[in-house]
Protein backbone atom coordinates (compact mmCIF):
# COMPACT_ATOMS: atom_id res chain seq x y z
CA UNK A 1 0.00 0.00 0.00
CA UNK A 2 1.32 3.45 -0.94
CA UNK A 3 -0.17 6.90 -0.44
CA UNK A 4 1.25 9.64 -2.64
CA UNK A 5 0.40 13.11 -1.43
CA UNK A 6 -1.79 14.14 1.49
CA UNK A 7 -5.52 13.69 2.00
CA UNK A 8 -7.10 17.10 2.55
CA UNK A 9 -10.60 18.40 3.16
CA UNK A 10 -12.50 19.38 0.04
CA UNK A 11 -10.38 17.39 -2.43
CA UNK A 12 -10.96 13.89 -3.82
CA UNK A 13 -8.74 10.90 -3.17
CA UNK A 14 -7.78 8.84 -6.23
CA UNK A 15 -7.53 5.10 -5.55
CA UNK A 16 -5.92 2.41 -7.72
CA UNK A 17 -5.24 -1.28 -7.21
CA UNK A 18 -1.94 -1.39 -9.13
CA UNK A 19 0.91 0.99 -9.82
CA UNK A 20 0.70 0.12 -13.53
CA UNK A 21 -2.76 1.68 -13.72
CA UNK A 22 -1.35 5.04 -12.52
CA UNK A 23 1.39 5.37 -15.15
CA UNK A 24 -0.45 7.85 -17.41
CA UNK A 25 -2.40 9.67 -14.68
CA UNK A 26 -1.66 13.41 -14.71
CA UNK A 27 -2.93 14.91 -11.46
CA UNK A 28 -1.97 16.82 -8.33
CA UNK A 29 -4.60 15.00 -6.28
CA UNK A 30 -3.52 12.46 -3.64
CA UNK A 31 -3.18 8.94 -5.02
CA UNK A 32 -3.53 5.70 -3.07
CA UNK A 33 -2.32 2.37 -4.50
CA UNK A 34 -3.77 -0.44 -2.38
CA UNK A 35 -2.60 -3.61 -4.10
CA UNK A 36 -4.75 -6.18 -5.86
CA UNK A 37 -7.75 -7.93 -4.34
CA UNK A 38 -10.54 -7.37 -1.86
CA UNK A 39 -8.46 -7.69 1.31
CA UNK A 40 -5.70 -5.31 0.25
CA UNK A 41 -8.26 -2.84 -1.06
CA UNK A 42 -10.21 -2.85 2.21
CA UNK A 43 -7.17 -2.62 4.48
CA UNK A 44 -5.41 0.07 2.44
CA UNK A 45 -8.33 2.46 2.05
CA UNK A 46 -9.64 1.99 5.59
CA UNK A 47 -6.19 2.63 7.04
CA UNK A 48 -5.57 5.93 5.24
CA UNK A 49 -9.13 7.21 5.81
CA UNK A 50 -8.96 6.40 9.52
CA UNK A 51 -5.59 8.13 9.94
CA UNK A 52 -6.81 11.19 8.05
CA UNK A 53 -10.06 11.40 10.01
CA UNK A 54 -8.15 11.36 13.30
CA UNK A 55 -6.47 14.55 12.06
CA UNK A 56 -9.80 16.06 11.00
CA UNK A 57 -9.20 15.44 7.28
CA UNK A 58 -11.83 13.81 5.03
CA UNK A 59 -11.65 13.64 1.23
CA UNK A 60 -14.57 15.12 -0.68
CA UNK A 61 -14.88 11.90 -2.69
CA UNK A 62 -13.23 8.55 -3.33
CA UNK A 63 -12.52 8.06 -7.03
CA UNK A 64 -11.39 4.57 -7.96
CA UNK A 65 -9.82 4.20 -11.39
CA UNK A 66 -8.83 0.80 -12.75
CA UNK A 67 -8.97 -1.83 -15.44
CA UNK A 68 -11.60 -4.54 -15.61
CA UNK A 69 -12.82 -7.47 -17.65
CA UNK A 70 -15.74 -7.15 -20.04
CA UNK A 71 -18.54 -9.65 -19.47
CA UNK A 72 -20.33 -9.04 -22.77
CA UNK A 73 -18.92 -8.71 -26.27
CA UNK A 74 -18.73 -5.28 -27.88
CA UNK A 75 -18.27 -2.60 -25.20
CA UNK A 76 -14.83 -1.02 -24.74
CA UNK A 77 -13.29 2.11 -23.27
CA UNK A 78 -14.03 3.65 -19.85
CA UNK A 79 -17.32 3.24 -17.98
CA UNK A 80 -18.70 4.93 -14.90
CA UNK A 81 -20.22 2.34 -12.59
CA UNK A 82 -23.87 2.86 -11.64
CA UNK A 83 -24.24 -0.34 -9.58
CA UNK A 84 -21.72 -2.67 -7.96
CA UNK A 85 -22.09 -5.95 -6.11
CA UNK A 86 -19.81 -8.67 -4.72
CA UNK A 87 -20.36 -11.73 -6.86
CA UNK A 88 -18.77 -14.22 -4.45
CA UNK A 89 -20.73 -13.13 -1.36
CA UNK A 90 -23.77 -15.31 -0.58
CA UNK A 91 -25.96 -12.53 0.81
CA UNK A 92 -29.26 -14.34 0.20
CA UNK A 93 -28.05 -17.53 1.89
CA UNK A 94 -26.63 -15.66 4.88
CA UNK A 95 -29.88 -13.76 5.29
CA UNK A 96 -31.77 -17.07 5.26
CA UNK A 97 -29.43 -18.50 7.90
CA UNK A 98 -29.56 -15.70 10.48
CA UNK A 99 -32.70 -13.84 9.41
CA UNK A 100 -30.92 -10.50 9.08
CA UNK A 101 -30.71 -8.59 5.78
CA UNK A 102 -27.23 -8.44 4.28
CA UNK A 103 -26.02 -5.46 2.24
CA UNK A 104 -24.53 -6.46 -1.09
CA UNK A 105 -25.50 -4.33 -4.11
CA UNK A 106 -24.76 -0.60 -3.97
CA UNK A 107 -26.10 2.07 -6.32
CA UNK A 108 -23.70 4.88 -7.22
CA UNK A 109 -24.28 8.42 -8.47
CA UNK A 110 -22.98 8.97 -12.02
CA UNK A 111 -22.03 12.20 -13.77
CA UNK A 112 -23.84 11.67 -17.07
CA UNK A 113 -20.60 12.45 -18.89
CA UNK A 114 -19.50 8.84 -19.52
CA UNK A 115 -21.26 5.61 -20.47
CA UNK A 116 -22.39 3.62 -17.43
CA UNK A 117 -22.32 -0.07 -16.52
CA UNK A 118 -22.89 -2.52 -13.70
CA UNK A 119 -19.83 -4.00 -11.98
CA UNK A 120 -19.25 -7.37 -10.31
CA UNK A 121 -16.39 -7.54 -7.79
CA UNK A 122 -14.83 -10.73 -6.47
CA UNK A 123 -11.54 -12.07 -5.20
CA UNK A 124 -10.66 -13.91 -8.41
CA UNK A 125 -9.22 -12.81 -11.74
CA UNK A 126 -11.90 -14.01 -14.16
CA UNK A 127 -10.40 -15.91 -17.11
CA UNK A 128 -13.10 -18.52 -17.70
CA UNK A 129 -15.90 -18.35 -20.25
CA UNK A 130 -18.34 -20.34 -18.12
CA UNK A 131 -17.95 -17.99 -15.15
CA UNK A 132 -18.07 -14.99 -17.50
CA UNK A 133 -21.44 -16.11 -18.87
CA UNK A 134 -22.89 -16.55 -15.39
CA UNK A 135 -21.69 -13.14 -14.16
CA UNK A 136 -23.00 -11.45 -17.31
CA UNK A 137 -26.55 -12.16 -16.13
CA UNK A 138 -26.16 -9.32 -13.61
CA UNK A 139 -23.27 -7.11 -14.74
CA UNK A 140 -21.30 -5.94 -17.76
CA UNK A 141 -17.92 -5.54 -16.02
CA UNK A 142 -15.87 -7.56 -13.52
CA UNK A 143 -12.83 -6.85 -11.36
CA UNK A 144 -11.41 -7.36 -7.86
CA UNK A 145 -11.66 -4.16 -5.76
CA UNK A 146 -14.45 -1.73 -6.72
CA UNK A 147 -17.12 -3.05 -4.35
CA UNK A 148 -14.78 -2.66 -1.39
CA UNK A 149 -14.13 0.99 -2.17
CA UNK A 150 -17.86 1.66 -2.62
CA UNK A 151 -18.77 -0.14 0.59
CA UNK A 152 -16.16 1.80 2.56
CA UNK A 153 -17.49 5.05 1.12
CA UNK A 154 -20.99 3.96 2.18
CA UNK A 155 -19.73 3.29 5.71
CA UNK A 156 -17.75 6.54 6.02
CA UNK A 157 -20.39 8.72 4.33
CA UNK A 158 -18.06 9.69 1.47
CA UNK A 159 -19.23 9.88 -2.17
CA UNK A 160 -17.65 7.29 -4.46
CA UNK A 161 -17.03 7.24 -8.21
CA UNK A 162 -15.81 4.05 -9.93
CA UNK A 163 -14.20 4.50 -13.37
CA UNK A 164 -13.42 1.20 -15.10
CA UNK A 165 -11.57 0.63 -18.38
CA UNK A 166 -12.13 -2.67 -20.19
CA UNK A 167 -8.70 -4.25 -20.63
CA UNK A 168 -9.70 -7.81 -21.47
CA UNK A 169 -12.62 -10.11 -22.19
CA UNK A 170 -12.69 -12.01 -18.87
CA UNK A 171 -11.98 -15.22 -20.78
CA UNK A 172 -9.19 -17.74 -21.29
CA UNK A 173 -7.07 -15.17 -23.15
CA UNK A 174 -7.20 -12.55 -20.40
CA UNK A 175 -4.13 -13.59 -18.40
CA UNK A 176 -1.89 -13.04 -21.40
CA UNK A 177 -3.43 -9.76 -22.54
CA UNK A 178 -3.78 -7.64 -19.38
CA UNK A 179 -0.11 -6.66 -19.10
CA UNK A 180 -0.06 -5.52 -22.72
CA UNK A 181 -3.29 -3.55 -22.35
CA UNK A 182 -2.71 -1.73 -19.05
CA UNK A 183 -0.65 1.16 -20.47
CA UNK A 184 -3.43 2.10 -22.91
CA UNK A 185 -5.95 1.55 -20.13
CA UNK A 186 -4.15 4.07 -17.93
CA UNK A 187 -4.21 6.64 -20.74
CA UNK A 188 -7.94 6.15 -21.22
CA UNK A 189 -8.55 6.46 -17.48
CA UNK A 190 -6.57 9.71 -17.42
CA UNK A 191 -8.75 11.09 -20.22
CA UNK A 192 -11.89 10.11 -18.31
CA UNK A 193 -10.58 11.71 -15.12
CA UNK A 194 -9.95 14.99 -16.93
CA UNK A 195 -13.38 14.84 -18.57
CA UNK A 196 -14.95 14.81 -15.11
CA UNK A 197 -12.54 17.44 -13.80
CA UNK A 198 -13.32 19.81 -16.67
CA UNK A 199 -17.02 19.63 -15.77
CA UNK A 200 -16.35 20.07 -12.03
CA UNK A 201 -17.73 16.58 -11.47
CA UNK A 202 -14.86 15.59 -9.16
CA UNK A 203 -15.75 17.96 -6.35
CA UNK A 204 -19.50 18.42 -6.58
CA UNK A 205 -21.69 17.27 -3.69
CA UNK A 206 -22.96 13.90 -4.84
CA UNK A 207 -24.77 11.22 -2.84
CA UNK A 208 -22.86 8.50 -1.04
CA UNK A 209 -23.40 4.92 -2.30
CA UNK A 210 -26.90 3.64 -1.57
CA UNK A 211 -27.40 0.08 -0.34
CA UNK A 212 -30.09 -1.99 -2.05
CA UNK A 213 -31.28 -5.62 -1.73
Amino acid sequence: MELRGTITNGRPLLVFATDSETQAIDTDLPVLVTGVGVLRAAIGLTEVLTEARLDGRVPSAIINLGTCGGLIDGPNGVYEVREVYKHDFSSELLEEIDGRPEINALTLHTSGLLPTARLATGDSFIADTVIRTRLAERAELVEMEGYCFARIGHRYGIPVTLLKQISDGANEESVGTWADAVAEGSRQLNDALHTLAAADSLVQAVPVPVARP
